[in-house]
């Protein structure tokens, strides 16, 4: 079926670990490797995933070959494939717009974003001439314009997007009718890590009313040292994701926590943590005869590889939408792979009828 032509938008440690994956597993010996949720999805393999362009705004990227500058400060995830092929492409200057919080000038050169004097470019204009077919974007928490106006490039040039930033796109309606009128599939909202603690907190909130016992009161506190958690510092960058984190797990429950009762979100910035992510997770509950009991967790992960399985996926199934000739959210696709989705499932019947589109049996 050929290639997927990629479009990057953050060329930060996300994007990073996908472009290692991406070459990790097209060379991997045996297809036993952990790590993948699907190894085909239709006919495409995950070395099937080609990029073609990428945006950033740090001058240590931008006019900078792609495969070297996923590996430019301030990235600091781990590196797991170092020799990346050269893609021929180039990293150029995307629109700023609201993509960087004012404080990260505080901070010292290796930890936090320094922007390029360059002119943006056309974003839609990269992505026609490009002849990308899909764009995984990559902003930082709280950008909500500069989000928008990558939306809008997609649909100026025809391109799906798999958005992995907690700004509501394939899950608000207007968003997702000018997706579906242009007949151009959208993954969203905020990637869910393959992983992490959201998936885990969504699963024991689950099991816990399967069981029979009642959630009074949780919290999730999470720390880390990469640029994410730099960025989200800055508290008013903060609001979407926190109700992406926060609505992901409310509705595994039959009844939703009051507010008061239920704290999710980032904690602290940990510089010395790079890109390990540390998840703090304590659920109170009430058992048999209404007896108090509680369960607390400590998650340490890498936090991007951890959402890498979920994008390639994302990307992949984006792909074969584009072959089906589907456009608007992706519901199943998007109900696995993120956070909000326009439709939150349980995850056992999301993952039964991803399978089920993937086959094309609906």
């Amino acid at each position: 079926m050929g290639t997927i032509r990629l479009a990057i938008a953050g060329v930060g440690n996300c994007a990073s670990s996908l472009l290692q994956g991406i070459e990790y597993y097209r060379n991997a010996r045996s297809q036993n490797t952990a790590g993948l949720v699907h190894p085909t999805i239709g006919e495409y393999r995950i070395g099937d995933i080609v990029p073609v362009a990428a945006l950033d705004v740090d001058r240590r990227k931008v006019g900078r070959p792609l495969h070297e500058a996923v590996f430019a400060p301030p990235n600091c995830t781990k590196v797991f494939y170092p020799n990346l092929p050269d893609y021929g492409v180039t990293v150029q200057m995307g629109p700023v717009l609201d993509g960087v919080a004012a404080h990260m000038r505080d901070y010292p050169e290796e930890q936090a974003f320094r922007v390029a004097e360059v002119e943006p470019c056309d974003v839609a204009k990269v992505l026609r001439d490009s002849r990308a077919e899909v764009l995984v974007c990559y902003m930082p928490v709280g950008a909500e314009e500069a989000v928008r106006h990558y939306a809008r490039a997609c649909l100026e040039a025809g391109v799906a997007m798999v958005n992995c930033v907690p700004v509501f796109i394939a899950s608000h309606p207007e968003w997702a009718d000018e997706f579906r009128r242009r007949r151009l599939p959208v993954v969203g909202d905020d990637i869910k890590s393959q992983f992490g603690a959201t998936i885990i907190h969504r699963a024991l909130a689950r099991l816990m009313c399967d069981r029979g016992v009642r959630l009074e009161r949780t919290y999730q506190l999470n720390t880390g040292g990469n640029t994410d958690f730099l960025n989200m510092l800055e508290q008013s960058r903060l609001r979407s994701k926190r109700i992406s984190k926060t609505e992901s797990v409310q509705s595994q429950l039959d009844t939703p926590l009051p507010p008061y009762n239920i704290h999710i979100g980032p904690s602290d910035y940990v510089p010395w943590q790079k890109d390990n992510k540390v998840c703090f997770l304590r659920m109170e509950y009430l058992g048999f005869g209404d007896i108090p009991m509680n369960l607390e967790l400590r998650l340490s992960v890498e936090d991007s590889p951890n959402s890498g399985g979920m994008a390639v996926d994302a990307i992949r199934c984006a792909k074969l939408a584009l072959d089906r000739g589907i456009g608007g959210p992706l519901a199943e696709v998007s109900a696995v792979t993120m956070k909000h989705p326009p439709q939150q499932l349980r995850d056992s019947l999301a993952r039964e009828l991803l399978d089920r589109w993937i086959a094309g049996k609906d």
